[in-house]
């Protein structure tokens, strides 16, 4: 799979409907990678390290479209194909975060544009798991005083408060808080604010 542009997935227990969706995918430029069923898809690729989105066959033996889209708990994004028009299931499909739910026999230009945008949408997911990785990989370089010091001066306290919360000296929290912003590769408080923010640390309340 190309790691620089989107993979798109056909999941499809049909063969000749697989291999007519990557002929025409393909002659538009698109890279992709078939599957014939559910399972081959969850056991062959990497959720995490490429992006990708699916064109998945509604109906399949093992695992249908809506369990199958479940199971990726919106990390991909995903076009749905059916035989059979089902409000119900196109609906269950759309509140899953679906980015559509198309009727076979679908023209080439409506199936084109669903996985241009579903394409828009991994590449956007691809990069903010990519920043969060690099994110994780920097917060774990801190030390459970240096987060807990995070925590404090992110919440908008001053040195001398967070020395007071900590029952420490301003001198310490200094040192604590050049040994984080050195860590976090960062050099002001509205940049340790945001990795706060994108890493879903929260906020110390105060009692």
């Amino acid at each position: 799979m190309n790691a620089t542009q989107p993979t798109v997935c056909i999941v499809d227990d049909d063969d000749s409907v697989r291999r007519a969706l990557a002929r025409m995918l393909g002659a538009h430029r698109y890279h992709t990678a078939c599957f014939e069923s559910a399972r081959h898809f969850l056991d062959g690729v990497d959720l995490d390290s490429v992006p990708i989105c699916a064109v998945i066959d509604l109906q399949m033996p093992d695992m249908d479209g809506i369990a199958l889209q479940q199971a990726m708990s919106r990390r991909v994004p995903v076009v749905i194909l059916t035989g059979h028009a089902d409000v119900g299931k196109a609906v269950q499909a759309m509140q899953a975060g679906a980015i559509d739910f198309l009727e076979k026999p679908v023209q080439d230009m409506t199936l084109l544009a669903a996985v241009e945008r579903a394409c828009e949408c991994a590449m956007d997911q691809f990069v903010r798991r990519a920043e969060l990785k690099v994110l994780r990989q920097k917060v774990e370089r801190l030390t459970p005083r240096e987060r807990e010091v995070l925590a404090w001066i992110v919440s908008g306290l001053r040195n001398k408060q967070v020395a007071s919360e900590l029952g420490t000296v301003e001198k310490t929290i200094k040192v604590h808080r050049a040994h984080v912003m050195q860590k976090l590769e960062v050099d002001s408080l509205p940049a340790l604010v945001r990795i706060a923010d994108k890493m879903g640390m929260g906020l110390v309340a105060r009692a």
